[in-house]
């Protein structure tokens, strides 16, 4: 038998993950008005804007922490973690309508809609934080699922709203799957630390309602935008291809995402529909999304599977190396083993900062870097640390 790859071993990727955080870490703690600077230049590691304050990059440098604090070998973050609690309880927080602010400026808000897409990191962050012994979330993640049920879901479709105004008095018409993707992970999140059969509940929920009832129409596949009613809306944002989290078309990042976590759902559960639409979603990805010339997963696809934007995301690797490394494990296939290493080598040959080993968010279809030196961010390593994650969880590779 060859000998594994590095990306194969449980120590390589542990490393990987230090890496990561040490891009960030420590200046990316702000002890002047608390919480998290993310806005770091991709290149030099230099910090471009030292003010804006996201809640998902929030949540996610919570997330980061927490996941690293728990691995052997990789570092005690705890002061880290409680740092961002406190300020995500605090300022991120709307003592008076309930919620989280979107978007600060230092503790002052500067976007104050309420968006199930944030709240889903705010029950993440719980979730993740909880996992960490020495932590006390203060009963936060109870808060944040009671909220997002109250406020969010619909019980009618097993899914949530997308967005309300500052003081919830209206909600936005649109869905989105995205949203709906991320609850899902949180929700998952808070069943693997404390069993408590609700979260699972909503997670099936919201498979269910996004990869099953909502691909009626679409042939199996994800469509990204939906009505009220949740009918596909195939002319929202035709005319803006290249929005950052809601272009027009399939994402082929989004259906590998969507297969890692159907592959994390079978770890809590059985049903038999769930690994096959895994192994469908993954398959579509990898045929039909990935570059075959150059390498690397095309932003989006329209309806006939042809490219729209073909600049390359990221987080759409690293998605992919999640769900092959998931997959191997549910299923033992070579086939997931050899897409998990050839992602791994994309990344390194394209993706990774050979200074600073940080990921580049972006690449056009030469896999040149798109750095981003303006702009929030709310990337805070969170879908690299989470490719290696599932590797090491994944620990037959």
């Amino acid at each position: 038998m060859p000998d594994r790859s590095p990306w194969q071993r449980s120590e390589w990727l542990k490393d990987t993950i230090d890496d990561v955080i040490s891009f960030y870490y420590p200046e990316c703690i702000d002890n002047e008005t608390g919480g998290f600077i993310a806005q770091f230049d991709e290149r030099t590691g230099e910090i471009y804007d030292r003010s804006s304050k996201h809640l998902v990059a929030t949540c996610r440098f919570i997330n980061s922490f927490s996941v690293a604090s728990r691995l052997d070998g990789v570092g005690d973050y705890t002061q880290a973690i409680e740092h961002g609690l406190e300020f995500l309880q605090t300022a991120h927080h709307d003592q008076k309508q309930g919620g989280f602010h979107q978007l600060l400026d230092g503790a002052t808000p500067l976007d104050s809609r309420r968006t199930c897409y944030g709240h889903a990191f705010a029950l993440l962050a719980a979730a993740r934080a909880e996992t960490v012994d020495s932590i006390d979330t203060d009963s936060a993640l109870d808060t944040a699922y009671d909220l997002i049920i109250d406020r969010f879901w619909e019980e009618e479709y097993g899914l949530c709203k997308s967005t309300y105004d500052h003081d919830w008095t209206n909600s936005e018409s649109y869905r989105g799957q995205n949203a709906n993707m991320h609850m899902c992970e949180a929700m998952m999140a808070a069943y693997e630390v404390t069993n408590d059969q609700r979260y699972l509940d909503h997670a099936i929920d919201i498979v269910e309602g996004i990869v099953v009832d909502s691909t009626d129409n679409t042939n199996g596949l994800i469509w990204e935008h939906y009505t009220s009613n949740w009918d596909p809306d195939f002319r929202y944002n035709v005319d803006n291809p290249e929005h950052r989290f809601r272009p027009w078309g399939y994402q082929p990042g989004h259906h590998v995402e969507w297969a890692k976590l159907l592959g994390i759902l079978l770890r809590y559960t059985s049903a038999n529909w769930i690994l096959p639409r895994a192994e469908d979603l993954f398959t579509y990805a990898v045929t039909h999304g990935w570059d075959d010339e150059t390498g690397g997963f095309y932003y989006t696809l329209d309806r006939n599977d042809e490219p729209v934007v073909k600049d390359k995301y990221s987080w759409a690797v690293a998605e992919a190396i999640g769900a092959a490394a998931v997959l191997f494990e549910q299923t033992g296939e070579n086939r997931y083993l050899e897409w998990y290493n050839t992602l791994w080598e994309y990344a390194e040959e394209n993706l990774i900062n050979p200074q600073h080993r940080n990921w580049y968010i972006k690449v056009g279809v030469d896999n040149n870097p798109i750095p981003e030196k303006s702009g929030v961010s709310v990337s805070a390593g969170y879908h690299p640390i989470g490719a290696c994650v599932e590797g090491i969880q994944s620990s037959d590779l």
